[in-house]
């Protein structure tokens, strides 16, 4: 009896040893990247940026190529931490890039693209997408760079690299990453080092078109980070509208950009704070215009929550979209019904011309 309670005693205590190293290894590990970090531009565009065009930009959280309409992801509530398979995840990466080569865009904003995660098998998404859509510039930005994570048990997430993506029809002169204000407490390790991409397309008129890409928080305690996100980024972009320049912004910013979207869509947002509208007081004072697509007719969603596989009822809303200054005029925006048979989201486009 005593030799099996001095071994249990010792298995018990080899166990608490495990679960505290691994906890210090987890905050020791933990950083943030850099902030105003150069990113570098790739590939060849060989067209301009010009007043008076029409232009066609996407943003589409391709949700690391894992979110086909069965899927469902452990932080949303669901059982899955991997995508299905290796074989599953590069038909459904090859169907994204499809989706979007097929809209012919001037310019794309592109979430969740993993470069070396245990999710999504290692695959370098954003060489796939480079490889798909040629003769753009485009510009990979970091902002998941996890240490390896033991949850769930029955298949850890692992470790990710993850980032932002912006391809360009007009060559991009140079890109910056900024850092966004994030949680302090034990959230930040699961609320990824979440930041913006500032891209720079320089025009004819001597004039910078510049590009924005953002992929706000929605794991949080604190429903107000992502408000301060967007203050941080609404002051830059209101910073180089002053200065002249074109400013467009794209992405997945989880709010509610409709403001009504359980009204427009009939299905309550609950308790999601990812869920709630832009306050309407942090546009005071600035130049810039808050770009929701809806079909009033047809009113499609951006976003679905990601509790079970997609079916009639789940909560959807509209989460994607764009920020534009003054002087981008705005013909129209949409979300691109795919019935997120790709990703948990849909795209969204929205063409515009910038003005003289």
């Amino acid at each position: 009896m005593k030799k099996a309670l001095k071994i249990a005693g010792c298995v018990l205590l080899a166990l608490v040893i495990l679960v505290l190293g691994y906890v210090a290894y987890v905050f020791l590990d933990y950083h943030r990247i850099e902030d105003n970090l150069t990113l570098t531009a790739q590939g060849s565009a060989a067209s301009s940026a010009q007043t008076g065009v029409p232009y066609t930009v996407v943003s589409y959280n391709i949700g690391f190529g894992a979110y086909e309409d069965d899927y469902s992801f452990f932080m949303d509530g669901g059982t899955e931490s991997w995508a299905w398979s290796k074989e599953r995840l590069d038909e459904n990466l090859s169907l994204i890039a499809q989706t979007l080569k097929d809209q012919m865009a001037d310019y794309y904003f592109i979430q969740e693209v993993d470069t070396d995660s245990t999710r999504s098998y290692h695959r370098n998404e954003a060489d796939i997408l480079r490889r798909a859509l040629t003769g753009y510039s485009s510009v990979w930005g970091q902002n998941y760079d996890s240490p390896f994570l033991f949850w769930p048990l029955t298949q850890p997430h692992g470790s990710s690299v993850s980032g932002l993506m912006t391809f360009s029809s007009a060559p991009i002169a140079s890109s910056l990453r900024r850092s966004l204000p994030i949680e302090t407490g034990v959230m930040k390790l699961v609320d990824l080092d979440r930041c913006y991409t500032v891209s720079r397309v320089p025009m004819e008129n001597g004039r910078e078109l510049i590009l924005y890409a953002v992929h706000l928080s929605a794991y949080t305690s604190d429903g107000t980070i992502a408000i301060k996100q967007m203050e941080m980024l609404l002051d830059d972009m209101q910073a180089e509208y002053e200065k002249g320049n074109y400013c467009v912004c794209g992405g997945d910013f989880n709010k509610d950009l409709l403001g009504n979207s359980d009204q427009v869509f009939g299905i309550s947002a609950g308790d999601y704070t990812w869920a709630q509208p832009v306050p309407a007081e942090l546009f005071s004072g600035k130049n810039i215009a808050k770009i929701a697509p809806l079909d009033q007719d047809n009113p499609i969603p951006s976003c679905r929550n990601a509790d079970g596989p997609y079916h009639d009822g789940q909560y959807v809303l509209t989460v994607d979209g764009f920020l534009v200054t003054p002087n981008v005029a705005v013909d129209s925006a949409a979300v691109l019904d795919t019935g997120f048979a790709y990703s948990d989201h849909n795209p969204v486009q929205m063409t515009f011309t910038l003005q003289k």
